[in-house]
C-alpha cells in the first residue's frame, strides 16, 4: 500500500469499493483508523445499501474534493415493478402493489427513453437534502413528509435489460453528480403505469474512476492528490523560478503566465518536476487566475 505522508499526515486520493450496509460515514471512519488521520472526507455520498465507487479526500486533498462533485456517475441496479417501497428501494416498507405481469422489454425501453436528457427528479424523504434546515431522512424518521422541490438532473445514459426475473428489469445508467436512482426507477414505474423500487444499486463509477481500481477500504491505497485530476493537462512549475515563487505564495496571476487556452474553463492543476500537485488554480475575473488550493512548497518533498 502506497501511502505520501507530510508533516501533517497522508495526502491523497483513495478509491473504495464501499459494502453493503455501510454508510459513507463509516467507510470515513474506518479509513481514519487504517490511515491514522482525521483528516479524511468523501466525496459523493453512497446509500447504506449500495455498493461501489467511494471516493475519499485525505490530508490536503480534503479541500479539494469539490472538484470531484461535477464529474458524472455511473450506475447498474435493478428495477421491481409492481411494488412501491417507502424508501423507493428494498429497504423499505411496502407502500402499494400493482399487477405489471405484463409490462414487456420493449415497454420499459421505449419509456425510459423519455427520461434521458434534463428531466426534473423530487428529492426522496429518505436523503440528505435540507428542508427548513433540517435533512428529509431525519425527517422521514420521525414519520414526517414535507413538500420538496423538483431539482434539475441530467441523465447522459440509460440502458433497460432483461433479468431472469420477471417484472424485474436492469437499469445502466450514467448521470449527473445529485441524481437519486431509486427516483428514477420509482417514477419509471409510474410512468408504466403502477409502480417499482430500486434494488442492488451499484456504482460503477465516478468519471474515469472506477470500480475496478477501488479497494475494500480495509484494503485503502492512497493515489497522489494530482489523481483528482485525472484527465485535464497539468501546468509545471520549475524549481528556483518566478512561477514556483509566486505560486507558494498564493498570488494572483495572469492567465498567460500558466500557458493555458483562452478558452479552457479550468481548474488547473500546477505539478513539480515529479508530477506532485502543488496548487490548484481557478478563473478569477478578465484574463486573471487565482490560488484555489496551495498544497505545499515544491521544497517539501512529500506534497500531494
Amino acid at each position: 500500500m502506497s501511502r505520501r505522508r507530510s508533516k501533517g499526515g497522508p495526502t491523497g486520493l483513495a478509491v473504495v469499493d464501499k459494502s453493503a450496509g455501510w454508510t459513507s460515514h463509516d467507510v470515513v471512519a474506518k479509513a481514519r483508523g487504517v490511515l491514522g488521520t482525521s483528516r479524511v472526507g468523501h466525496s459523493g455520498t453512497l446509500d447504506p445499501d449500495a455498493t461501489g465507487v467511494l471516493l475519499l479526500g485525505v490530508g490536503g486533498a480534503t479541500r479539494l474534493l469539490r472538484f470531484l462533485s461535477p464529474l458524472p456517475k455511473t450506475y447498474v441496479g435493478e428495477m421491481v415493478l409492481g411494488t412501491a417501497t417507502s424508501t423507493l428501494d428494498a429497504s423499505g416498507e411496502v407502500t402499494a402493489t400493482w399487477d405489471m405481469s405484463g409490462v414487456t422489454l420493449e415497454d420499459a425501453r421505449r419509456v425510459a427513453a423519455g427520461f434521458v436528457g434534463e428531466i426534473e427528479q423530487v428529492p426522496p424523504m429518505v436523503s440528505a437534502v435540507k428542508v427548513g434546515g433540517r435533512r428529509l431522512h431525519e425527517l422521514a424518521r420521525e414519520g414526517k413528509e414535507v413538500d420538496r422541490a423538483p431539482r434539475p438532473v441530467v441523465i447522459h445514459r440509460l440502458e433497460v435489460s432483461a433479468t431472469t426475473e420477471v417484472g424485474v428489469f436492469r437499469l445502466d445508467v450514467t448521470c449527473s453528480s445529485g441524481t437519486y436512482i431509486r427516483t428514477l426507477a420509482a417514477d419509471i414505474g409510474t410512468a408504466l403505469g403502477g409502480g417499482a423500487h430500486l434494488r442492488d444499486l451499484r456504482r460503477t463509477a465516478i468519471g474515469s474512476f472506477t470500480d475496478a481500481e477501488a479497494r475494500p477500504v480495509e484494503e485503502i491505497e492512497l493515489l497522489g492528490a494530482v489523481e483528482i485530476f485525472r484527465g485535464r493537462p497539468t501546468v509545471p512549475v520549475a524549481p528556483g523560478g518566478e512561477l514556483e515563487e509566486a505560486v507558494r505564495h498564493g498570488r494572483v496571476l495572469a492567465r498567460e503566465v500558466l500557458g493555458v487556452a483562452a478558452d479552457d474553463p479550468g481548474p488547473w492543476p500546477l505539478v513539480d518536476g515529479s508530477g506532485r500537485l502543488v496548487a490548484v488554480y481557478e478563473h478569477l475575473r478578465g484574463a486573471q487566475v487565482k490560488p484555489a488550493v496551495v498544497l505545499a512548497s515544491q521544497r517539501d518533498p512529500e506534497a500531494g
